[in-house]
């Protein structure tokens, strides 16, 4: 039984490990990722998908609305992954454009978001400071600053 156990936990921990590699937020709604919520690495992830798989707690919130769930909610994991890839060629490019507030790179972001280019040109170019903090920031933090701009 042990080493079911062992073994079992070791599987999680690989995948949780090849996973974390190109997911950022990666857990979903539940009581899990809310107790570890801000936290990032291999541990507090598996730590917050235990949590939510063994309680049942992230269909209970979907199906009711709680634990940060939302029923009617879209999956927006491949729209991030897919801002993310782009970012990371085009980071330069982008940081001129919001700066500018136009530009080829905000009109792809825009068509990826399925919002008005716009409204993302404006958002980008009134929070560039915000998404921008310092000269080298990384692309995940501009992904996920940029993400939870447009999302507001």
């Amino acid at each position: 039984m042990k080493k079911l156990l062992l073994a079992s936990a070791f599987v999680v921990a690989a995948t949780a490990f090849v996973s974390s590699a190109e997911a950022y937020d990666s857990t979903g709604c539940g009581l899990g990722s809310m107790a570890w919520r801000g936290q990032s690495g291999i541990l507090p992830q598996v730590a917050a998908v235990t949590t939510n798989g063994t309680f049942g707690n992230q269909t209970f919130g979907i199906t009711f609305g709680t634990s940060g769930c939302d029923p009617n909610g879209r999956i927006t994991g491949g729209t991030q992954k897919m801002i993310l890839a782009f970012l990371e060629d085009n980071l330069e490019q982008f940081a001129i454009d919001a700066a500018a507030g136009q530009g080829e790179t905000l009109t792809t972001l825009a068509g990826i978001m399925h919002m008005d280019e716009e409204y993302v040109a404006n958002k980008a170019y009134q929070n560039f400071a915000a998404i921008f903090p310092n000269d080298n920031v990384d692309v995940v933090d501009v992904t996920l600053k940029f993400y939870e701009i447009m999302k507001a």
